[in-house]
């Protein structure tokens, strides 16, 4: 069985998209929310905040949560254009940040649709305990930063 691969956005849409895609997406996330519930035992809400694997690999933990909560990926074709609008995922320039933009291909819209869709992906993950901070680029582009609570699982 090969490894469930995570929609960055980066790259080419991952296979199976389709409920089969569907599927596999709710049993990772369900396997996520698990590992939360297992490594944070001690805190108020296991489930509200990210656990230590999600720390040590935040771009597939941001990404398999927007995905989970439908949040469609952007995706590009074999030369690098974009193919489809929703949101990519990078390192940002710190480490253990997330660098979420609302990408699509030229004449898409995306960059119109940035301020809610980003929006709506800082909700999301911010009910999962991340923090969620939006920032302006060069020409007013809009970019998330994703990032887990600094200290640590809030205990009881």
């Amino acid at each position: 069985m090969a490894e469930f691969e995570v929609a960055t956005g980066a790259t080419g849409v991952p296979e199976g998209e389709d409920r089969g895609r569907r599927a596999a997406v709710r049993t990772a996330f369900e396997g996520l929310l698990e590992i939360r519930r297992l490594m944070n035992a001690d805190a108020a809400d296991p489930e509200g905040v990210p656990a230590e694997w999600e720390r040590r690999q935040p771009v597939r933990a941001v990404a398999l949560a927007l995905e989970a909560a439908g949040v469609p990926p952007s995706a590009t074709d074999a030369d690098g254009r974009r193919t489809a609008t929703g949101y990519c995922l990078g390192a940002a320039e710190r480490t253990r940040v997330v660098r979420v933009e609302w990408l699509g291909p030229p004449g898409s819209g995306a960059g119109y649709a940035a301020e809610d869709a980003l929006r709506n992906c800082a909700a999301v993950l911010r009910r999962l305990g991340w923090d969620a901070l939006e920032y302006r680029g060069p020409r007013r582009h809009r970019y998330l930063e994703v990032e887990p609570p600094s200290a640590g699982p809030p205990r009881r």
